[in-house]
């Protein structure tokens, strides 16, 4: 399945519509091939053509899946489903990628019971030829109409049951050559086919589950896609380096989670403003990424060095400065307005915003700078702190 035709936005009642029509269509005309094929399968003693009635039966079963899940993926996320009902079209995709395998199964295993008995075998009537033909035409019909849908909806869902209809026409081609032989006197064609048949079917079931499976275990996007992704992020103004990309899908959706580098002395109102315009750009330049998980990072926190968990909190470390300074100044504590603490590697970077009256005194604050200087030395905590005077307008 081409993972581009994903590409989509959220379900719509214009979406939604579109694709209960295409299934109903399907569900009437499997209803119409089921009573056709199985009706003259048996009288025409054409048991490949029985097996192809049979497997247009496992379709009409498929579609009433396919409309059952399309009506609950629609509805919004709420409280128990924060992320939405989309997985339940992947749920949908998994149970038809079942039920073509068990019937491919099946019908394998009556061809070869059928071969092991030719000779109790009764001759064909022609008109099973006419009725494999006339349902070749139909299922192919069917599978172009439910193909064109799917791609303009970008529903997995309904690709899926589209190449599920064509597997049929495949069948009923396969049918029609059985069939044909065993006109000519080539007894075995027939069993032949329908174990052809069962292998398609199969062989399509497989694919469909896996593919749904790969999903409900997040595995993640292709490396192309991975790569893509990648850009749009590392060309957001702001954006140092990209250490960690998860991504994951939700039927035709996408989610991603993204560690972002930035600069490691911004604010912390600045360091959400670019990741916040990341993920605006990359939700404009991938419809289909349903929602970004953007964290916000100073350097590699996965890397061998990542230590500043160890150190202090806030409170510890105003405190320690407060000591430093507070002998120098000989005036009550705070002896600052405002402090911001920079956590790089092991050590912290402080900036202080002395109060006015210490700005006024240039006494003062030369002797509280060279004290600085020296108590820094050696200092646990502190790599380095300056000293600054507020202004405002």
């Amino acid at each position: 399945m081409n993972r581009e035709l994903l590409k989509e936005q959220p379900m719509t009642p214009t979406r939604y519509q579109e694709s209960q029509k295409v299934t109903w269509v399907s569900v009437f005309v499997n209803i119409g091939l089921v009573i056709a094929q199985v009706w003259v399968g048996i009288i025409a003693n054409a048991q490949s053509l029985v097996a192809d009635g049979l497997h247009s039966f496992s379709d009409m079963v498929c579609d009433f899946v396919v409309l059952l899940a399309n009506a609950q993926s629609r509805h919004p996320a709420d409280g128990e489903h924060p992320y939405g009902h989309y997985r339940i079209e992947t749920a949908a995709s998994l149970t038809l990628g079942l039920l073509l395998a068990i019937t491919g199964i099946a019908i394998l295993w009556a061809g070869v019971e059928r071969l092991q008995h030719l000779d109790d075998l009764p001759p064909i009537h022609p008109i099973a030829m006419w009725a494999t033909l006339i349902t070749l035409l139909a299922k192919e019909g069917l599978f172009r109409y439910m193909l064109h849908v799917g791609e303009k909806l970008r529903s997995p869902m309904l690709i899926a049951n589209a190449w599920h209809a064509r597997s049929d026409a495949a069948s009923s081609l396969v049918v029609a050559v059985g069939i044909g032989g065993s006109l000519l006197g080539y007894r075995f064609l027939d069993p032949v086919a329908a174990i052809v048949i069962g292998y398609l079917i199969l062989r399509m079931g497989v694919m469909f589950t896996h593919d749904a499976m790969r999903e409900l275990v997040d595995t993640g996007l292709s490396k192309e896609e991975v790569t893509r992704i990648r850009a749009t992020l590392m060309a957001t103004a702001g954006v140092v380096d990209l250490h960690e990309l998860r991504t994951r899908r939700m039927a035709h959706q996408v989610l991603v989670d993204a560690h972002i580098k930035v600069d490691p002395r911004i604010s912390v109102s600045e360091g959400h403003h670019i990741a916040e315009t990341a993920r605006k750009q990359l939700l404009a330049a991938h419809p289909e990424v349903m929602d970004v998980l953007a964290h916000v990072d100073v350097e590699d926190d996965f890397g061998p060095d990542a230590s500043m968990v160890d150190l202090p909190d806030r409170e510890t470390l105003l405190n320690h400065l407060r000591k430093l300074l507070g002998s120098e100044l000989d005036v009550a504590l705070p002896l600052f307005e405002k402090t911001t603490l920079h956590y790089l590697g092991n050590r912290v970077e402080a900036e202080i915003f002395l109060t006015r009256d210490i700005c006024l005194d240039t006494a003062k604050a030369l002797r509280l700078q060279h004290a600085l200087a020296a108590r820094l030395v050696n200092d646990p905590y502190f790599s380095a702190v300056s000293l600054n005077c507020r202004v405002e307008s």
